[in-house]
């Protein structure tokens, strides 16, 4: 059977050494944890358009292609044992000053030292913004025995 799993794009806005997390809230997943903006692949959208969709459906900023790098990945297995792939965009620029687009998800935004994030981040956002701040451009989070060692990094929190 082919494997599928879920493609995520998750979006970096970076001021002064602090990037910019929400914190979820009546959706069912990860409720109460810090989140970066993000969200799935919907049919036939490729990455970019999603990313773009994404930062001006959530924190109702505007980024242009052209300001937007992909700057790590991480394949990420959760603890019921679901998969799902991110892509982790960093915006170079962006338009609008970031507000909380989606009350009825999000309690609240706010930025924190990239180095230093809450600990109630979400494993998979913690993982990617470390990577995305040790300039590593993949991690795997959540595997039991993977299957390039070198390649693993594991957080611990």
């Amino acid at each position: 059977m082919p494997y599928t799993s879920f493609v995520d794009v998750l979006i970096i806005l970076e001021r002064d050494e602090q990037v910019l997390l929400a914190q979820r809230a009546g959706t069912g997943y990860a409720d109460g944890q810090w989140n970066l903006p993000s969200g799935k692949l919907e049919d036939g959208e490729d990455m970019v358009a999603a990313i773009i969709r994404e930062a001006k459906e959530e924190i109702d900023v505007e980024v242009d292609r052209d300001d937007l790098e992909m700057v790590t990945s991480v394949h990420y297995l959760n603890p019921e044992g679901q998969a799902r792939v991110g892509f982790f965009f960093r915006a170079r620029r962006w338009r609008g000053e970031p507000r909380n687009a989606e009350p009825h998800k999000c309690s609240q935004i706010a930025w924190f030292p990239k180095d230093s994030l809450p600990d109630s981040t979400v494993p998979y956002t913690h993982a990617g913004v470390e990577l995305y701040r040790r300039d590593e451009r993949f991690g795997l989070q959540g595997w039991p025995h993977p299957a390039m060692p070198a390649l693993t990094w594991t957080l611990t929190c």
